[in-house]
């Protein structure tokens, strides 16, 4: 079946459809949706090629569907890899590039990039904020 007959039956009815505000945007949750946008260049579902990037605790996952695999073979279908915590951004940003250079769906390079500094961002530990300096005259009044 064709990427586009598949997205027209799957884009008004499908559980990973998220419609908070009735006039506003469709999000969807699926996987291998990178900006997690309801349309048929991010859809996970209606793409043959898809890229995903996960978190998990060993680090981000980044899987692509290999393109000559069985249809009915799905997990032998998928390639992971992964790139450790704390290996650094510029080798995750390095790796998830790679696959757009390779020419494995190249249009989706800016949306991968972006996810994957955005998972980057959230594992990277919260600086603790300075102390508050007391000014005016509460600072006059306790240090006299």
């Amino acid at each position: 079946m064709s990427t586009d007959l598949q997205w027209l039956l799957i884009r008004k009815y499908n559980s990973f459809l998220v419609k908070k505000v009735p006039e506003g945007p469709i999000f969807s949750k699926e996987p291998g949706n990178l900006l997690n946008l309801h349309s048929h260049k991010y859809s996970g579902l209606a793409n043959t090629k898809t890229i995903d990037i996960q978190n998990s605790e060993t680090g981000l996952q980044i899987t692509t569907q290999k393109s000559k695999a069985s249809p009915h073979a799905v997990r032998p279908a998928r390639t992971t890899a992964t790139v450790r915590n704390r290996s650094g951004g510029r080798r995750s940003l390095g790796v998830v590039a790679s696959v757009a250079k390779k020419g494995y769906r190249p249009d989706l390079r800016a949306a991968a990039l972006g996810r994957t500094s955005a998972l980057l961002a959230a594992q990277k530990e919260k600086k603790a904020s300075p102390a508050k300096k007391v000014r005016g005259k509460k600072a006059a009044v306790s240090t006299a």
